[in-house]
């Protein structure tokens, strides 16, 4: 029987070996993207969200000293306050194909929580609702888009033997994009343009416009504060965060949004193009050749990730994601985009159903787990 050791995470040099720990972990699995190495320490130290969130992180070792394990523990009082929970979150779990390892490092981030007043933990989560969160459960043969986790089906086993039960599912599902939206779509878009003079904007405008970008994200607040599960609403820094990141990714060629004849916002579809393989070939470093295999997979439009669709409160379910929907099919064909992956998206939310008016596939599904302390 193996002797482990949990070692809390407070060094250079341990962040590092936390940070390259998964790609040791996965690098026979040909699913797995490396996260960008830089973009990994940013998280973890430098976002604006630490400004009001607690979190620490441990490794387990073995008798040698080799990193087995992972995990981040957080408190985002905010989420907490919004929701009246007093809940902690765990992030960045990864481990070997060992049960021991998995219940220290858990019991390590619950005893944590439960020092702190915690009463739940749930997970795996980001600090916020921008990050990487979900566990797979379904769709292990698939490779994830950049922005979601991957993880080996034994983690899944982990979580039910440790007392973790199901808080919640996203889904994802694969649609060839180059399918036209139904008749009924097209008649539904037509009607709401020219009732309500809707028009689409230019992306490539807005990025330019810090108050537009300002604007666009306060919309994305207000649209998504009571439609997705466990929202919680960005501060100013975190919007300013996630635009400078985003932005630089999207444009005009595959993405839509919509405009009132008074130039305020209606509805949105985000996409730009999958850089998963890119990110494989980088193998988590811009240098030397990281940077050129990313500009290139920007350029190819052959696979497209579906980032961010909705509209504002006051057109949600009105229809008005036909129009953005059948600008992009447009666009799709144009730019020879073949397939599309849907962002992951809360399984109770009625807005996942539209994919059933597609031909489509589930692509991953993944899972929030929780558990009393």
């Amino acid at each position: 029987m193996s002797i482990y050791k949990v070692v809390e995470v407070l060094s250079k040099r341990d962040l590092k070996r936390f940070i390259k720990f998964p790609d040791l972990l996965y690098r026979d699995c040909p699913q797995y993207v490396p996260a960008l190495h830089s973009d990994q320490v940013k998280s973890l130290t430098k976002v604006s969200t630490l400004s009001y969130c607690k979190r620490k992180m441990w490794m387990v070792v073995d008798e040698g000293g080799k990193v087995v394990g992972r995990i981040c523990g957080m408190i985002n009082p905010r989420y907490n306050a919004l929701y009246d929970k007093k809940r902690a979150r765990f992030g960045w779990f990864d481990t070997i194909d060992d049960l021991e390892v998995a219940k220290l490092l858990l019991g390590t981030a619950e005893s944590w929580a439960r020092e702190n007043g915690m009463t739940e933990i749930h997970g795996p989560l980001y600090y916020n609702t921008l990050g990487k969160q979900g566990m797979l459960v379904e769709g292990f043969q698939n490779t994830p888009p950049f922005n979601c986790i991957y993880n080996y089906p034994y983690y899944v086993d982990f979580m039910d033997a440790l007392g973790y039960v199901k808080e919640c599912d996203w889904v994802q599902y694969k649609v060839p994009a180059d399918q036209k939206p139904q008749d009924k779509i097209y008649r539904i878009a037509g009607l709401l343009k020219e009732r309500y003079n809707l028009h689409e904007g230019s992306l490539d405008k807005l990025k330019k416009d810090k108050k537009m970008v300002r604007y666009f994200f306060d919309v994305y607040n207000e649209s998504f504060a009571k439609s997705v599960y466990n929202f919680i609403p960005f501060t100013k820094e975190e919007i300013e965060e996630e635009a400078s990141e985003v932005l630089k990714f999207v444009n005009d060629k595959t993405s839509s949004i919509i405009f009132d004849e008074h130039e305020e916002l209606v509805g949105f579809g985000i996409t730009f193009p999958t850089i998963s393989t890119a990110l494989q070939k980088a193998k988590g470093h811009l240098f030397p050749f990281g940077w050129w295999h990313l500009l290139r997979a920007m350029h190819n439009y052959h696979t497209v990730d579906l980032m961010l669709n909705g509209a504002v409160p006051k057109w949600q379910n009105t229809g008005v994601s036909s129009i953005y929907h059948c600008t992009m099919s447009e666009k799709y064909r144009k730019m020879g985009t073949k397939i599309a992956i849907t962002n992951p998206q809360i399984e109770s939310n009625g807005a996942a159903n539209v994919w059933g008016k597609y031909e489509n596939e589930l692509f991953m599904r993944r899972r929030c787990f929780v558990k009393e302390l």
